[in-house]
């Protein structure tokens, strides 16, 4: 599948390609599938998530992939680049998010990442996005490395519950002070996040107050989260 589609096109591009081919990836917990998408004659991959296919959940509601598209959203709304393009989409087996595959190396995790040095402020910077977005599932293997050396944030779907879920692998900097510049563009987006029209279509009200709460407390706290009392980390681990 070719993948040099350009950031700021794809999501025009998601919304109006055809499904060439969709195949499931067994392994995941939820159903997904890797596509094969087509417009205008250009192949590209996607990750494709109905709802239909969503495991139910005690502790989150019924609906999980408009929060992948929420995550992708905010992460726009602050200029963190990091989440691949995600839309909602009709496609084969119903209504769900549908975000631009990502090439990369498997192997190259998080735990990998860790160990380079020239990488731990991008993933700094995603540790502070899944403390505001409550992020109850970062695996090691949701950190994407592609052959340009970004990492990408993959699988939002729990996310932005109103009550504290914080799970994550990344807690090597925890309670350490953060950069300034990331405390000033959440502060500055703010506002903006919690009167944005898309982010309110596809959360609650609860969730949008515990969203830009959860920002505030940052914003005065200025530091990287710390392990709490309850499970702090997601499983399995990669």
């Amino acid at each position: 599948m070719a993948d040099a589609v350009a950031f700021e096109d794809a999501e025009e591009m998601l919304r109006e390609a055809s499904f060439e081919d969709c195949r499931p990836i067994w392994y995941s917990s939820n159903a997904v599938y890797l596509a094969q998408m087509c417009r205008d004659g250009e192949v590209f991959g996607a990750i494709y998530k109905p709802g239909r296919g969503e495991r139910p959940l005690w502790d989150f509601p019924e609906g999980l992939y408009p929060r992948e598209v929420a995550a992708y959203r905010l992460s726009q709304l602050l200029g963190w680049t990091f989440v691949p393009p995600t839309v909602l989409r009709e496609g084969p087996e119903g209504p769900g998010s549908l975000q631009l595959y990502i090439q990369h190396d498997a192997n190259e995790h998080f735990f990998v990442q860790r160990d380079r040095a020239e990488l731990h402020p991008q993933l700094q910077r995603m540790c502070v996005f899944d403390l505001v977005a409550n992020n109850a599932d970062r695996k090691g293997g949701h950190c994407l490395l592609d052959a340009q050396g970004h990492i990408w944030g993959i699988d939002h779907g729990l996310c932005f519950h109103e009550q504290y879920k914080l799970r994550s692998v990344i807690w090597d900097w925890a309670g350490e002070p953060v950069a300034p510049q990331w405390v000033e563009e959440l502060r500055t987006a703010s506002s903006t996040i919690e009167q944005d029209p898309q982010m309110a279509e596809l959360l609650t009200a609860r969730e949008m107050s515990a969203l830009v709460a959860r920002i505030g407390r940052f914003c005065e706290s200025k530091r990287f989260p710390m392990p709490g009392a309850e499970r702090h980390y997601p499983w399995p681990l990669v």
